[in-house]
């Protein structure tokens, strides 16, 4: 059952990337740029995703374990520090140079061609490289 309910929570999820325009690097790219052709379409897309998530959170506090009999995971850390910071930006500044996060660059790979394709293969060394350095840095952040 739980693989039933990962797999349709993760094709609802790439619908929704696809249907708001997220697996579009265009679209995106326009949601950063204020001084030109500046798209707030997507700021409709983060409302639209923040609003049941806060919904969801309120409930899953209020739940002994998730529906699918499995612990739920710890609240996250609410300190803000410089790894925190430097990763937003980060984060940031490579969204709105690709136009593609993990999620939409993921959900993208089967129309989006080589771009998409070097992108995500670009994305997921980033991500191994990380954990490799990190690991070797402090065990603690891998």
């Amino acid at each position: 059952m739980r693989r039933v309910i990962w797999t349709l929570s993760g094709a609802l999820f790439g619908l929704g990337l696809w249907l708001s325009g997220m697996t579009e690097p265009g679209k995106v790219q326009g949601w950063f740029d204020l001084a030109g052709a500046w798209d707030p379409t997507l700021g409709f897309v983060f409302a639209g995703a923040m609003i049941p998530m806060l919904i969801a959170w309120r409930i899953a506090a209020r739940m002994p374990r998730a529906l699918t009999g499995g612990p739920l995971p710890a609240p996250p850390e609410k300190g803000i520090d410089a790894r925190l910071g430097l990763g937003s930006a980060l984060f940031g500044f490579g969204w709105a140079l690709a136009g593609l996060c993990p999620g939409p660059a993921i959900a993208s790979l089967g129309w989006s061609g080589l771009a998409g394709a070097s992108f995500t293969a670009a994305m997921l060394v980033g991500m191994g490289l990380w954990h490799f350095l990190a690991a070797r840095h402090s065990p603690a952040l891998a």
